[in-house]
């Protein structure tokens, strides 16, 4: 027979209170990392940004207090942060108000320059693709043959530089372009510190043969060259005024497309045209 277990039952602990739950929207926020690029800015870098930025909104120059007014900034901090600008030199004091400095200046006209530079680029990229060929633009500047951007992929591959374009100006498309740009003196300049020299069998023999080339060329026409600077290419030349300076938009094309060089050409010429007002200071850089 079994026996019962007639011991007292240990009496049941008493039930746990109910945990207080704080409503969704009544939490507190949670804290935040900051990102880890911004722990490394430095703030007194971006208080000396804020009056940089300041002072140039003032083209009559500004006293220190407007200058802390404006920015938030406690008066001895912005006093600071001015006198330090002041001597790195991109801000100027001046009885009393401050102005952009030289510095400033300088990285204005760079920053210019950069966008001019980015819109040319642009540009040529553009044409590139729509014509389907590399694109060049070069200058003649300080007597020197200046290549300023070259706009190619790898469907539209550029020429390859394997002589200097500035000593060959003879032999290319874009050189003898520029070069009909000239007086007959500065040609004549030229080829005395770049003489002529055959780079291929189909490169101009002298400079008296040149010079003729160069005077007959039709003004405002697309200059070609075929396969004077590299063998298995041809080039076209278009001359364009941008301001004062000889310059030239250019495209190249591999021999057995020599067909397509006066057409493409044709059509760049026409595209400059349409929009050489809205280039012109960007391409005189």
């Amino acid at each position: 027979m079994a026996t019962v277990d007639t011991a007292p039952a240990e009496p049941h602990a008493p039930p746990a209170p109910p945990r207080s739950r704080v409503p969704p929207l009544q939490r507190p926020p949670r804290a935040t990392v900051p990102a880890q690029p911004s722990a490394t800015l430095i703030g007194s870098v971006q208080r000396a940004m804020r009056l940089l930025e300041a002072v140039a909104d003032h083209e009559y120059g500004a006293p220190a207090k407007q200058l802390a007014r404006e920015t938030g900034l406690a008066l001895p901090t912005a006093y600071h942060l001015l006198r330090t600008l002041v001597h790195e030199g991109y801000l100027r004091r001046d009885r009393g108000l401050f102005f952009l400095g030289d510095a400033a200046e300088r990285l204005s006209s760079s920053g210019a320059e950069q966008k001019r530079r980015s819109t040319v680029a642009d540009t040529l990229a553009y044409w590139r693709d729509s014509i389907g060929v590399p694109v060049y633009y070069a200058m003649y500047r300080d007597g020197e043959i200046e290549v300023v951007c070259v706009s190619e992929s790898r469907e539209f591959p550029a020429v390859e530089e394997w002589a200097d374009f500035r000593e060959s100006g003879h032999a290319h498309a874009i050189g003898q372009c520029l070069l009909s740009q000239l007086d007959e003196d500065a040609r004549r300049d030229h080829l005395a510190r770049y003489p002529v020299r055959p780079l291929t069998p189909y490169t101009v023999r002298d400079s008296h043969t040149l010079l003729r080339r160069l005077a007959g060329m039709p003004r405002m026409e697309p200059v070609v060259e075929r396969q004077e600077y590299a063998l298995g290419t041809v080039c076209a030349a278009i001359p364009i005024t941008a301001g004062t300076a000889a310059a030239t938009m250019a495209i190249s094309l591999p021999l057995h497309q020599a067909d397509r060089l006066l057409p493409a050409a044709r059509r760049l010429q026409a595209e400059i045209g349409r929009h050489l007002g809205s280039l012109t200071l960007s391409i005189s850089i």
